[in-house]
């Protein structure tokens, strides 16, 4: 998963969050930095009876402090398939680097960008290529 560093970068660089299921993001400065949220039509939640299997609750919404927020306060954390997609026709390759240490290639057009997750190697290289 993208670090919430990279994911600030990517939004004050001007890459645009349009919110789907399935995305994962984070809401900070309010003591909630470490809890990554993904969004979904539908919330499942395990339920342990006293006796017996777990339960999976289907619920359409989940009672909680923090009822809603708008979208901008939310930081969007990309997947690697999204970070591809807004690369585009500018991505060649990704490559696993042995170590050490460890890590991952993102080539676009001549140049390689390198860090220890394809997330992140896909985030510098989605930095470097916006004007």
């Amino acid at each position: 998963m993208l670090s919430l560093d990279l994911a600030l970068a990517l939004r004050d660089a001007g890459v645009v969050w349009q919110p789907a299921p399935g995305d994962a993001f984070v809401v900070p400065d309010r003591d909630l930095d470490e809890h990554v949220f993904v969004l979904s039509d539908m919330v499942v939640q395990t339920v342990q009876p006293p006796e017996g299997p777990p339960i999976l609750a289907f619920n359409g919404t989940t009672e909680w402090a923090l009822d809603s927020l708008e979208a901008h306060e939310a930081v969007w954390l990309p997947r690697e398939d999204q970070l591809r997609a807004l690369l585009g026709r500018a991505f060649v390759r990704l490559e696993r680097v042995p170590g050490p240490p460890e890590g991952y290639a993102v080539t676009v057009g001549m140049d390689r960008f390198l860090d220890v997750t394809p997330e992140a190697a896909y985030a510098r290289a989605l930095l470097a290529t916006l004007p």
